[in-house]
């Protein structure tokens, strides 16, 4: 048991003044039966002797005074409680086919609608931040537990550029480890994962979940499954969702028109590859749902409860018995 006011501890010193006093008391009123005789004994309410019940309520207003004072020093206990906890990435495609229109109003408002929804419902114990990647990847919001900052973050994204999945991945992995995890490329371009592996040394991130949303259209390095076995090796799932659909949108940008369709295959081999589920997003109401189908770890974690109200209303039980039986034995509060 631990104490956030010490110093209030040594409030309990009264008690042995007050048990003192009483007793002294005790001892006057007994002198005082022991000259009066008969006259002097103690009766209840219906006339017979009190004896040592008359000792009943002022025994039980001690301890309820003792629970109380000992509860000003606001003890704390350490329990064991299941709670989800972990760290959520969003990370989301803002590159400039993000703006097709076959999700309403478009594919990046739909996306972000729904992650407002995930951030409002998540428990303080998730930690979310927010990635934003198109040719490169940004950090724009590390991982927090103040939803307020993850809103702000996700209402400023917009649109520009092209894709790379790979960056988005290992810009979210940077953001879980919180610190910059420096890849190598040419060993990546060389064909040589395990040595771009080993040479990372990543840490161990289970507890960490990315959430990648995107049409899957990937035109920059590096190779996304590349980047995802080196999530996988770290125990990061990727949730990939698909935003868009596969008919596909036709886009104005820098007065050319080109068509831009979901392309499912990428995203749902990344998911694989990494224990994570790939989902398709036809609607708002369909992302609604995956967000909340996000699996997290259950956890027991050990915590200081303060225990104040809990002693403060036990005390105060104490002194209503107390009163209540003094003034049925006695027709007096002790």
């Amino acid at each position: 048991m631990t104490f956030i006011w010490p110093i209030m501890l040594l409030s309990l010193l009264l008690l042995p003044l007050l048990v003192w006093y009483y007793l002294r008391q005790v001892k006057i009123r007994d002198r005082g039966t022991a000259v009066l005789g008969p006259l002097g004994i103690v009766t209840g309410g219906d006339g017979t002797a009190v004896g040592r019940r008359r000792h009943v309520p002022p025994s039980l207003f001690a301890v309820g005074l003792t629970l109380l004072l000992f509860s000003l020093s606001r003890p704390e206990l350490p329990v064991s409680l299941p709670r989800i906890e972990g760290t959520v990435i969003l990370a989301f495609d803002v590159s400039s086919s993000m703006l097709a229109e076959d999700l309403e109003p478009n594919r990046i408002e739909a996306a972000k609608e729904a992650a407002r929804l995930f951030v409002e419902n998540q428990p303080s114990t998730v930690r979310v931040g927010v990635v934003a990647f198109s040719n490169g990847g940004l950090v724009v919001q590390p991982p927090t537990d103040v939803p307020a900052d993850v809103l702000a973050t996700i209402d400023r994204l917009t649109p520009q550029g092209g894709t790379s999945l790979g960056q988005g991945i290992f810009t979210a992995l940077n953001a879980i480890a919180g610190e910059a995890i420096v890849l190598d490329e040419a060993a990546l371009e060389a064909g040589n994962l395990a040595e771009s592996v080993d040479a990372l040394q990543i840490d161990d991130f289970s507890s960490a979940v990315i959430v990648l949303l995107s049409d899957g259209e990937n035109t920059e390095f590096p190779e996304p499954l590349d980047i995802a076995q080196i999530a996988a090796e770290a125990g990061v799932r990727v949730y990939t969702v698909g935003i868009g659909s596969p008919e596909g949108a036709q886009l104005e940008l820098d007065g050319f028109s080109v068509v831009t369709q979901l392309n499912e295959a990428t995203l749902q081999e990344i998911a694989s590859l990494t224990n994570g589920r790939y989902y398709v997003a036809t609607d708002e109401e369909e992302l609604r749902d995956i967000y909340q189908n996000i699996d997290l770890q259950l956890t027991i974690r050990g915590e200081s409860m303060e225990v104040t109200s809990i002693l403060a209303g036990i005390s105060l039980v104490f002194m209503l018995v107390s009163g209540a039986l003094s003034m049925l034995w006695f027709g007096r509060v002790p």
